[in-house]
């Protein structure tokens, strides 16, 4: 019997089978290279990948978490204080072979920035995730915190890019900033988008005081807080930790 180089038997001028046992046996090799099932397995905490029996090819979706927004700290008359958004965590995606993967992957899921405490406290920064060494995503920063003025702008964070591996690589989106403008804060301060979540609105204009929003899953940045004259001190709001998704293709 002959071997294609994918693993298909079929007769060749050695073979001295019957036919039916040559069909047969073409049919039993062929039929392990064709899709007959499909494995998912959802990490939203970090673990361990086992690969599945029969696996034929496997797709992976790798997505960082979102950074955390930070706090502004309490005004007097005539100030205002407006904090930025925090950055979309970076995604990946790739298809590899069983080889490639092994037997078992190391999975990470990076945990959503922390919110930064009430004051000019600046968010944390979302966690990286990765499928072993072969995919890798970078999580979003968190943002500064605000400070009380009457007219400042403070840019948020660019959004997280610089992972390895994978086939497609989207970087997070970039914070809005938050700005002060004749001493009311003028809200641009959404959270950054991610490829698996999307932008978290600012409030818009306030007088008084408004908190921001946790970021949205997965990856997604947390909008900022603000707060007009005479507030008491707010705290930020935490980025939305990230996911990785596996998809095995099997017999």
């Amino acid at each position: 019997m002959g071997t294609t180089s994918k693993g298909i038997q079929y007769p060749d001028n050695t073979s001295n089978t019957r036919i039916w046992e040559l069909m047969q046996s073409l049919a039993e090799s062929a039929d392990s290279l064709i899709i007959g099932g499909i494995d998912q397995q959802v990490f939203t905490s970090s673990g361990t990948w086992t690969r599945p029996a029969g696996a034929i090819l496997i797709r992976v979706q790798v997505q960082a978490a979102g950074g955390g927004s930070g706090g502004v700290p309490s005004t007097g008359s005539g100030l205002a204080a407006c904090a930025p958004g925090g950055a979309g965590g970076e995604y990946a995606e790739g298809w590899l072979t069983p080889t490639a993967t092994g037997a078992s992957v190391a999975v990470t899921v990076g945990v959503g920035g922390t919110a930064g405490p009430s004051g000019a406290n600046a968010g944390g920064d979302g966690g990286n995730s990765s499928f072993g060494a072969l995919i890798t995503c970078i999580g979003g920063g968190g943002s500064a915190g605000g400070t009380a003025s009457a007219a400042t702008s403070i840019g948020g964070p660019n959004g997280a890019s610089g992972g390895t591996g994978g086939a497609l690589r989207i970087p997070g989106g970039d914070g809005g900033n938050g700005q002060v403008i004749g001493g009311v804060p003028v809200k641009y301060n959404a959270g950054g988008t991610a490829f698996l979540g999307g932008a978290r609105r600012a409030s818009g204009v306030a007088a008084t005081t408004t908190t921001g929003f946790n970021g949205y899953p997965y990856g997604g940045g947390a909008s900022g807080p603000a707060n007009g004259a005479s507030q008491a001190a707010v705290a930020g709001s935490a980025g939305a930790g990230g996911i990785v998704i596996v998809t095995t293709y099997t017999a």
